[in-house]
């Protein structure tokens, strides 16, 4: 399990379902999922990740 949160700029994440834009103070909860960054201003953009290992279900 993935936390990023975006400190200061934007950043759009791009995920299977679409792509949402990041700004300062928005939280991006990522559970093992494919996924990627992009950066489409001229500003930096500052994150924080926060990775947590962690186990997957058991299929029931």
């Amino acid at each position: 399990m993935d936390y990023a949160v975006c400190l200061e700029g934007e950043v759009w994440a791009v995920l299977d379902e679409g792509e949402t834009l990041m700004r300062p103070g928005d939280v991006l909860i990522q559970r093992g999922t494919y996924h990627a960054w992009s950066n489409r201003s001229d500003r930096v953009c500052r994150m924080l990740f926060i990775l947590i290992d962690a186990e997957p279900l058991p299929n029931h």
